[in-house]
């Protein structure tokens, strides 16, 4: 407790905590908007973090920062929020505020940048399959049908699946080996009001996440660039709590070879017997299978379940 006191007793601090209740954050965007220099705040991060106040993830050079564990941080920003209810806000809050919406802009503006740069290159793509809004409209139907919970986006990219599903879920994670492609996500779903949604780099492999720690988890259109889809699937299916689902979004078997050397495809599709085969390896079953034909490539949605905690107990008996 005198560790957390301690760490508190500083305004520069007291603002962080209040910029990470706003959104995940860079220690140069931090610097930026506090006015200060890179080191005196990676500082100041330090003792949050040592306090367990404040979460750090390298990704590259970058490293981000949310807020720490909810059962430490929760109780505080309650005594916070209730002790400052009747006080008008400082003159550093004004200006933090004004700051974070620069820090806002800055990531849109980038992430323009980048879609502009590739637009062509995912036009091809989405030049070959079903109009996307018809796979996305599957998405909705195949996982909201039931409680979201809470969402795990393996391959999260621009964090559209995050985007699409976000509202429906309790809590929101989005994991991608590349750093570049998660800044734009946060500027994506800052642009979409999905600030809190936590974002984290991480190996589809090896995933930086807890057994059980996931209501549904997303594979979509990342399983062709697997060397090991096999593998991708078993740890997917590692964060399923009891009754949880996986749904893989992805090519069915196909052959134009030209996407391995032109868009880096390792694998050209699945087929349904392949996929059973992986789940089923995993320890969850294939519930449903949904085609959507249109254009020279077909989409697939294969979900999968694992069975509940009364089922368990049912086929035990």
């Amino acid at each position: 407790m005198l560790d957390t006191f301690r760490a508190l007793a500083d305004p520069t601090r007291l603002r962080i905590i209040a910029l990470l209740r706003a959104m995940e954050l860079s220690v140069g965007e931090l610097a930026q908007v506090l006015g200060q220099s890179q080191p005196r705040v990676s500082r100041h991060v330090k003792i949050l973090a040592d306090a367990g106040l404040a979460d750090r993830r390298k990704e590259g050079s970058w490293v981000f920062l949310t807020l720490g564990d909810e059962r430490r941080v929760g109780p505080l920003l309650a005594a916070v929020d209730a002790w400052t209810t009747d006080e008008p806000g400082d003159h550093w809050a004004v200006a933090d505020i004004a700051r974070l919406a620069a820090v806002r802009a800055d990531r849109a503006a980038a992430a323009e940048d980048y879609f502009a740069a590739h637009a062509d290159e995912w036009d091809a793509i989405r030049s070959l399959h079903v109009a996307e809004s018809a796979v996305e409209d599957a998405i909705r139907v195949a996982l909201t049908r039931s409680p979201v919970g809470r969402l795990v986006d393996i391959g999260t990219g621009t964090g559209r699946m995050i985007e699409l599903l976000g509202r429906d879920a309790a809590s929101a994670l989005g994991v991608d080996r590349s750093p570049e492609m998660l800044r734009l996500a946060r500027a994506k779903l800052a642009e979409a009001g999905l600030d809190r949604a936590e974002l984290r780099q991480g190996d589809m492999y090896a995933l930086p996440l807890a057994n059980g720690s996931a209501d549904t988890v997303v594979l979509h259109q990342v399983l062709h660039y697997a060397h090991q889809p096999a593998g991708a699937i078993a740890e997917a299916a590692r964060l399923l709590d009891q009754g949880g689902r996986l749904l893989v979004v992805d090519f069915d078997r196909h052959d134009k070879e030209e996407l391995r050397s032109r868009d880096a495809h390792v694998r050209l599709g699945f087929d349904d017997e392949q996929m059973a085969g992986w789940f089923a390896a995993a320890g969850i079953e294939l519930a449903a299978v949904e085609r959507l034909d249109g254009g020279e490539l077909t989409v697939k949605l294969w979900l999968g379940r694992r069975a509940s905690a009364e089922e368990h107990e049912d086929m035990a008996a």
